[in-house]
């Protein structure tokens, strides 16, 4: 296969033995549905110290100020799939998973040859199968996201039982696990100050590890707007969040097994089978560059 040609070639790569001097260093900028990421690829080699990747990512993905990006996508080889992904956000944290991060790291793998149109890839979540397909030009990617956890324990949510409805800051709050924790809150109008709204149940002595927050549409078509914890602000698109509002959806009856989710950076398709949430959409590559010297040493400097 010629992934298996291609992880073989690079592993044979001769590392430069001159560790104190700033080595260029290539990233790939991608996004899913307006959720954009830098991709570092490690897959031969570490790039970035483990200890210097927290550091990394804040500078990094600052707007006006590094690359910018909703976070640092770190491709890796793995002992126990296909490859491995690590996610550092734009406040250092490191995130369990990411919807639309692992449609973008598959989008590059892809591109460079190191998978299959199946594959898995290792994440602090568990290991996560992938599928890939290119229609009339544009790369899609359906995601196994697992059975959705509803049970408080696995949110992680105070109590026990379900966590289907709470109040909280005036809001009825549904919560769920889909790789990393969701609340979710059903509005009737979408326009409202998200940044005065969501911060509030993001930070919640419900939640001990912090949610994300879903604001969530039901009509002829299912819209949805997301706050994001570790990037601390409104994203365009997230789809983790996208399969934990369907599940939340589902679980109430509201929507059947499969849900057409329109983000502010366009639509995924979520569907159910057997208990489990498949999460289907699209991946894009922006570009790719290489930090300047001049960055690098500053980078260097401050981690």
């Amino acid at each position: 296969m010629v992934y298996k040609m291609k992880l073989a070639e690079i592993s044979e790569i001769e590392l430069d033995d001159d560790s104190f001097r700033p080595r260029p260093m290539t990233f790939t900028k991608l996004h899913g549905n307006g959720n954009d990421f830098v991709l570092i690829d490690e897959v031969a080699r570490e790039l970035v110290a483990e200890e210097a990747k927290r550091n990394f990512a804040m500078h990094c993905c600052r707007r006006s100020f590094g690359i910018g990006a909703d976070g640092i996508l770190f491709l890796t080889s793995s002992s126990r799939a296909t490859l491995g992904m690590r996610l550092f956000q734009p406040d250092g944290s490191e995130a369990e998973m990411c919807g639309n991060g692992i449609r973008c790291l598959a989008k590059y793998a892809w591109d460079a040859g190191y998978v299959g149109q199946s594959f898995d890839v290792e994440t602090l979540a568990g290991i996560i199968p992938v599928q890939v397909r290119e229609k009339e030009n544009s790369f899609w990617a359906k995601v196994n996201m697992g059975v959705p956890k509803l049970d408080r324990p696995s949110i992680p949510a105070c109590g026990s039982g379900e966590f289907i409805s709470e109040e909280i800051e005036y809001c009825q709050v549904s919560a769920v696990n889909t790789g990393v924790p969701h609340a979710v809150i059903f509005v009737q109008d979408m326009q409202f100050d998200i940044k005065e709204m969501a911060p509030k149940i993001r930070h919640s002595s419900f939640f001990p590890e912090g949610a994300n927050v879903n604001f969530v549409q039901v009509g002829s078509h299912f819209r949805i707007r997301t706050f994001e914890r570790g990037v601390e602000g409104e994203t365009q698109s997230c789809g983790t969040g996208a399969v934990a509002s369907a599940s939340i959806a589902r679980h109430l009856g509201l929507v059947g097994d499969e849900v057409l989710v329109e983000t502010k950076g366009g639509p995924l398709i979520i569907t159910f089978e057997e208990g489990k949430a498949f999460m289907e959409g699209p991946a894009v590559t922006v570009y790719t560059g290489e930090l300047s010297e001049e960055y690098h040493w500053s980078l260097s400097e401050e981690m």
